[in-house]
């Protein structure tokens, strides 16, 4: 397969049998960069031997990340299938109707005219290393050490204590999982595993632990075997699917057959809820996992949807409501991305270089001003003017979430197991209440008493602090939830126990496959915290090779600024540039701009952002809002009665 600037891709493999990677191990390049761009990756490299890029001034560190990404999107993209042909043709799967020409389809489709179903609902999540270094595992390999001991030592809070990440606010932590309800969620078997009790027992205080395991695709190649596909139930695009649903029955149902464009909103007096079914689920295009930041964020962007619905409305009043609904799904999208590009990640990884790059993401080094008063000065450079608008690439992989994105987004640390809710226009202290009590159908009912609101809501998680991403800061409700379909889950041991089961490599293998240090100690990986490194020595039995990823992510020391760890951070350098510069929506040339977003729709996503979006739609924290000047939106606001 050829990607649409010509790159080539390919991994050379030395057979089927399960090895530990290796930093020599050669795998192949998915596509050749141009002169200035090897010059520039090995530059850089040659610095960083003596200088690591966060150690660099802010300007020279956003450069040094550019290149980085540009050697990630070389050797850690891999196809979740053998054959790219699983991404369809446009022969075979032809446009339904020409307006999906300009319009997103619900179930992810004709993102790519030429790979029509790539990134759809159903396609297989993607790797970022090559398939042959990431099989099933045996089943000692699964149970190695004990997940529940696992659990128990490095995810709970010892004691209840909370580590707060006080660089952050509540909303931060609420907000990305509302992106994650857009991007993944792997398909469940009927299946269960039992997982069994470690040697002593544990504090679970069930009997048995059951989970359903993760349903592997249907074998398509030999390889499949040894190395299975996981399907992904969400359409992979930045297409806001937890609000629209993932497929076209779901949007046209929440859509209930509202003439203007809008979605369906419960209007109680002057207030707006979602909708609930008869089981008091709510009515949005995603809600597992559910809770009240899932509610107000659900709604907020509800709101925000019927708003620019209405402004095209008034603008362009020939407009038919399909017309008006693709437009404002558009806008929304984007907007969403937008906040996340240059507004959450900058909160979550504070630092000066991560702060330009996020910014040059969207705009360009060039930066803000000069593209919106001059457009696009350069037509392709991501990073003069910026990935929206500079061509859809595919970097000759076909565009997926990866299993490894999946595991570096665990993050159920930040959440705290009680929220003090304060009042949004004088600052008192309401009530505080435990998240376990507002999850699932009871995430609406705080608000829909007489005594909190939305704008209480609102100021309360931009008051607050979330948790720390770090170890033993798992919050005890997640460690003993009961959910929806009859399971009672301990998510600590469901992080590790996934990351297995799908084959995500452990610590030092991932670290590898990134071309990073890896640790040879356990004090090494822990930074010199002797008593964290006699812990983890203790429990994976003296071999540093065996410690999962994600709990060695947590146990390594942390760059000033980041609100999480390095290994997962250059996971997340090319997969978050990917999900902009592959969508063509987003990066598209020819789709970027006032033809396709219209004119009001496309200065509503450029002049827009957190700040505004919460002010248009709770006019209550506008002063609050103004108080905090240009600070970041998911930084900690300033309290009622403070300066």
């Amino acid at each position: 397969m050829t990607s649409t600037n010509g790159h080539s891709n390919g991994i050379r493999t030395s057979g089927d049998a399960k090895q530990k990677p290796n930093q020599e191990e050669e795998i192949l390049p998915s596509f050749t960069p141009s002169f200035l761009e090897r010059i520039g990756i090995g530059a850089f490299k040659l610095l960083n031997k003596a200088v690591p890029w966060y150690k660099l001034p802010g300007f020279i560190g956003a450069f040094n990340l550019a290149f980085l990404r540009i050697e990630l999107r070389q050797y850690n993209l891999h196809d979740g299938y053998a054959s790219a042909e699983a991404q369809g043709n446009a022969n075979d799967n032809p446009l339904p109707d020409e307006r999906y020409r300009g319009a997103r389809h619900s179930d992810g489709k004709f993102n790519s005219l030429e790979m029509p179903l790539m990134g759809c609902r159903g396609m297989r999540f993607g790797r970022n290393f090559p398939r042959h270094l990431t099989q099933k595992p045996t089943e000692e390999e699964l149970w190695t050490p004990n997940p529940r001991m696992i659990s128990e030592k490095f995810m709970a809070r010892r004691d209840g204590r909370f580590i707060p990440a006080t660089t952050l606010n509540m909303l931060a932590a609420a907000w990305i999982q509302f992106q994650i309800h857009d991007w993944f969620n792997h398909v469940q078997s009927e299946e269960k595993f039992n997982v069994p009790a470690p040697e002593g027992g544990d504090s679970w205080p069930h009997p048995h632990m059951e989970l359903f395991r993760t349903k592997p695709d249907e074998i398509r190649d030999p390889s499949d075997i040894k190395c299975p596909g996981y399907r992904n139930e969400n359409t992979a695009w930045w297409d806001g699917s937890q609000i629209y649903g993932s497929s076209e029955e779901a949007t046209q149902a929440l859509r209930n057959q509202l003439p203007d464009g809008k979605l369906a909103l419960d209007e109680i007096g002057a207030v707006s809820f979602l909708p609930r079914d008869k089981d008091g689920n709510p009515l949005t295009g995603f809600h597992d996992n559910w809770w009240i930041g899932m509610e107000m964020l659900h709604t907020l962007f509800a709101l925000e949807h019927n708003a620019i619905s209405d402004a095209l409305k008034a603008a362009y009043p020939d407009m038919t409501g399909d017309q008006i609904f693709d437009k404002a799904r558009l806008v929304n999208c984007a907007l969403m991305a937008k906040i996340h590009t240059v507004e959450w990640t900058p909160a979550i990884l504070a630092h000066p270089a991560l702060q330009i790059g996020m910014n040059a993401n969207w705009w360009g080094i060039v930066g803000e001003r000069l593209t919106k008063m001059l457009g696009r000065i350069s037509k392709t450079s991501d990073i003069i003017s910026g990935i929206p608008g500079s061509g859809a690439e595919q970097d000759g992989i076909p565009y997926s979430l990866t299993e490894e994105f999946v595991s570096v987004y665990r993050m159920h640390s930040l959440i705290p197991d009680d929220i003090a809710f304060h009042s949004a226009t004088t600052g008192a202290h309401i009530r505080t209440i435990p998240v376990a009590s507002m999850t699932f159908s009871q995430a609406q009912k705080p608000l829909r008493s007489h005594t909190l609101t939305f704008p209480d809501a609102f100021y309360s998680f931009g008051t607050s602090h979330p948790g720390a991403i770090t170890a033993n800061n798992y919050p005890s409700f997640l460690r003993n939830l009961p959910t929806p379909d009859g399971q009672t889950r301990d998510l600590g041991t469901i992080d590790i126990l996934r990351d297995r089961e799908r084959g995500v490599p452990r610590y030092c293998a991932f670290r590898r496959l990134l071309r990073m240090s890896v640790p040879t100690t356990f004090e090494e990986l822990t930074g010199g915290d002797k008593e964290r490194a006699d812990e983890l020595r203790e429990a994976y039995g003296g071999d540093i090779e065996m410690v999962d990823a994600l709990v060695g992510s947590h146990a390594e020391p942390v760059i000033e600024g980041f609100g999480f760890s390095e290994t997962a951070f250059r996971v997340f350098i090319v997969m978050a540039s990917r999900r902009l510069k592959s969508d063509r929506f987003i990066a598209g040339a020819g789709e970027w701009g006032e033809g396709t977003y219209t004119k009001v729709g496309f200065r509503w996503v450029q002049d827009s952002g957190m700040r505004d979006v919460l002010g248009r739609h709770f006019p209550e924290l506008r002063a609050t809002l103004e108080k905090g000047g240009g600070k970041n939106v998911f930084a900690p606001w300033v309290k009622m009665g403070e300066r």
